[in-house]
């Protein structure tokens, strides 16, 4: 029997969506054809934090602004592509690096 299952999800959650369905349907699903649509501006503030004291009681202390959909799309993107992610250098294979000396 053949499914045919069409929706509209942000382009940041496709990553890595075709090895996913293939692990979780044991090989079952083909893989997906993925069109893009539409895009759209998302209306938050990624690194707004609350700093008046109304502020703090509709929205919560200081660690809700890092969880807002735009800094988790900001922080996915940098950390694939092997960017500076808060503060924070992410390495791989830290053996392998080494610096060239320059000869003159």
């Amino acid at each position: 029997d053949l499914i045919q299952v069409t929706a509209t999800i942000p382009q940041a959650e496709s990553f890595g969506l075709a090895p996913e369905l293939l692990k979780k349907s044991s090989g079952e699903v083909t893989a997906p054809e993925l069109v893009f649509s539409h895009w759209e501006v998302l209306e938050e503030d990624p690194f707004w934090v609350p700093t008046t004291e109304d502020e703090r009681e509709d929205h919560g202390d200081l660690t809700t602004a890092s969880d807002s959909d735009a800094l988790k799309y900001i922080r996915s993107v940098r950390s694939r592509k092997g960017l500076l992610v808060d503060s924070s250098k992410i390495v791989v294979a830290a053996e392998k690096q080494r610096t060239l000396s320059r000869k003159k």
